[in-house]
């Protein structure tokens, strides 16, 4: 090979080839070192492998009501094995539990009132705390600029991704949307509609249309959220771990998706699932 002047392995010396020249006496003169030096890297190597292939990956997915979040945390758990962490059905989990974070959400959720900051942040923040050795998505949270400075204080992310879906397909998605409300099961009557019209699938029970899906709160709804999420945008697009997908039909943003997830982490299965 062609002595360019730089030792392999080394930064260029400031003296060029005498610099080499120099280490290789060294070495020829203590050949103990040099053993000692291919030990430890064959050492350093595997355990180099190790803590990268350990490293937990973190992951955030934003998107307005409809955007298909919970299509996309589904597969993306299915693929990659992430925890799906939603912070709607732990709300859920702890208002039926009667637990104090469950009481306090209710009398808020009861006057038709968002859940506040410190409210969801103290649920996330301990659900998380359960889970420092799995690789997690987070759906739900974090929604404002207080949740996601807290979560900043905790966790760095690997990931952040929104869904940018046009302001009619999500208004005409939200217009056929039905809800399971004890369960939290979302049903669409275009692409995941009941087995039987009006009907939650496991349960039997009845499913509602919820009020702010109706045609006439969906503009408002929409424009709550997109003021909301701004700077949050803001903040992981300065870190650098923002990507954003646009399109109308999920089952073509998912192809990106699942590359750029596959770039982080290696999927589980041999074969892309939907």
């Amino acid at each position: 090979m062609e002595n360019n002047g730089s030792c392999q392995g080394r930064p260029p010396s400031p003296r060029g080839s005498e610099g080499c020249q120099e280490a290789g006496a060294e070495e020829i003169k203590f050949p103990g070192l040099l053993r000692a030096r291919s030990r430890v890297a064959g050492l350093a190597a595997p355990l180099l492998a190790k803590a990268m292939a350990s490293k937990l990956l973190r992951a955030v997915i934003l998107g307005p009501p409809g955007s298909g979040k919970g299509t996309v945390c589904q597969r993306i758990a299915q693929n990659f094995g992430l925890q799906h962490l939603s912070s709607g059905h732990f709300l859920r989990e702890n208002i039926k539990a009667n637990t104090e974070i469950g009481d306090m959400a209710k009398q808020y959720i009861g006057k038709g009132l968002l859940v506040p900051d410190h409210v969801i942040t103290r649920l996330m923040m301990s659900e998380l705390e359960n889970r420092r050795d799995q690789h997690w998505l987070l759906d739900g949270f974090p929604r404002t600029l207080v949740q996601a400075e807290a979560l900043d204080r905790i966790c760095d992310l690997d990931l952040v991704i929104t869904l940018n879906i046009p302001f009619e397909t999500l208004k005409d998605r939200l217009s056929r949307r039905w809800i399971h409300p004890p369960s939290g099961r979302v049903y669409n009557l275009d692409f995941n509609p009941p087995q039987v019209h009006g009907v939650d699938d496991i349960t039997g029970e009845p499913l509602v249309q919820q009020e702010d899906d109706k045609p006439e709160a969906v503009a408002a709804r929409l424009r709550q959220y997109k003021d909301v999420a701004k700077p949050v945008i803001k903040l992981y697009k300065s870190r650098g771990v923002f990507h954003q997908f646009s399109g109308t039909e999920t089952n073509k943003i998912w192809p990106y998706v699942y590359t750029l997830f596959s770039n982080k982490i290696t999927p589980i299965q041999s074969k892309e699932a939907y």
